[in-house]
């Protein structure tokens, strides 16, 4: 679908049919995971569930796309101000988790987790605060200001707690600086900083935070506690071998023996099924969600959309690689869902979401003259 006409510039109107194809297909393909992982469960209320949120994640997605994201511009403050509102709501009227955190709140029955819907308001909003300030992000009081814009959010987050999604957070926020060209100067030090406060802030942990870090180090430390769900999920990626045991045969899932399955650790179960074959293809079709959200950034006519498109590909690139890591043991388990496959339907609408705006990007581009088009 490609349209072009002539105004003041010409705007090119191209709808990224890989980009929404591949979000959909995979999405698609988690509807089918998720059952599998939760068939002996006897129960289809998490299958109705998620493909209630595929369909309606799909539907926000093609709307997103074809509103254009600089009307968002004019409701910057109040997306912001929403963003903030809608997460203090959670520390007063949310309930816990499994977990252990206050994050999710329930509006006619359905649970809702406001931290994740709350990483397209922020990505809106800091990119919006990015374009506006440009070459002066090096300045101290702007800085300042942008962190300020940080806090906000993940102290709020953190108050849950839910120190893995305010991870997340800040991977969004410390890619998008850097993409704005945040000069060495802060990055280097900062990393210096960070890294010799390590030693001197495990020093401050609780002993069950010390046994954390041991036993991700050494899952085998204490196998049938906090070593076990990691041990578990090797064993079930192990076991598919290259081809794996079958779609609906995968001991380990079926059997019981993986822990969350559909959720945290849905990458194993597809593991254990599909084997390196297919989990390699849910690798590569997660990367070229990535991969064309970067693209579509360097395409972007102006600031706004092109750190949108960032920040969709952090956030993406964040939830990728920390799950996957964390299910083959190389990375601590935060509880961070497999973008458009693990079980959550808050999770899959913003996942959808982000790829809307992307679209959005994509699909109204306004090049400066003819020959940015021909």
């Amino acid at each position: 679908m490609e349209r072009r006409f002539s105004k003041n510039s010409v705007m090119t109107w191209e709808f990224d049919w890989v980009l929404t194809l591949v979000s959909v297909a995979l999405a698609v393909f988690g509807l089918f995971a998720v059952y599998s992982a939760t068939r002996s469960s006897g129960s289809n209320t998490n299958i109705i569930v998620q493909s209630i949120a595929v369909v309606i994640g799909t539907v926000v997605m093609l709307l997103l796309c074809f509103f254009d994201y600089e009307q968002f511009i004019p409701l910057i403050k109040y997306i912001f101000l929403f963003c903030a509102a809608f997460l203090l709501l959670v520390l007063l009227i949310g309930f816990t988790g499994k977990w252990g955190s206050k994050s999710w709140i329930r509006v006619a029955g359905i649970s809702i987790q406001p931290s994740e819907l709350v990483k397209c308001g922020f990505i809106i909003t800091l990119s919006y605060h990015l374009s506006q300030i440009k070459e002066k992000i090096n300045r101290p009081p702007v800085l300042f200001g942008l962190l300020l814009h940080l806090m906000v959010p993940t102290i709020l987050i953190l108050m849950q707690p839910d120190f893995g999604t305010a991870v997340v957070f800040v991977f969004i926020f410390c890619i998008m600086l850097f993409s704005a060209k945040l000069s060495f100067k802060y990055i280097i030090p900062t990393l210096i900083v960070f890294i010799a406060a390590l030693p001197v802030g495990y020093h401050f942990l609780d002993n069950f935070q010390k046994d954390r870090i041991r036993v991700f180090f050494n899952p085998e430390l204490d196998p049938l506690k906090r070593g076990y769900n990691v041990i578990q999920s090797k064993i079930a990626v192990g076991s598919g071998e290259l081809y794996g045991k079958g779609y609906l045969s995968g001991p380990q899932n079926q059997m019981g023996y993986l822990p969350a399955k559909h959720t945290d650790f849905i990458f194993s179960s597809i593991a254990e099924e599909f084997g390196f074959i297919g989990a390699a293809l849910v690798i590569a079709a997660l990367f070229i969600i990535i991969i064309k959200c970067v693209k579509t950034a360097k395409k972007a006519d102006n600031l706004f959309g092109r750190y949108i498109c960032i920040g969709a590909a952090s956030m993406l690139f964040f939830h990728t690689v920390e799950n996957i890591g964390m299910c083959m043991g190389l990375l601590p388990v935060t509880g961070i869902p497999l973008p458009f496959l693990s079980y959550g339907g808050t999770s899959i609408i913003t996942n959808f979401a982000c790829i809307g705006l992307v679209l959005s990007v994509s699909y109204h581009n306004k090049p400066r003259s003819t020959f940015d088009v021909y």
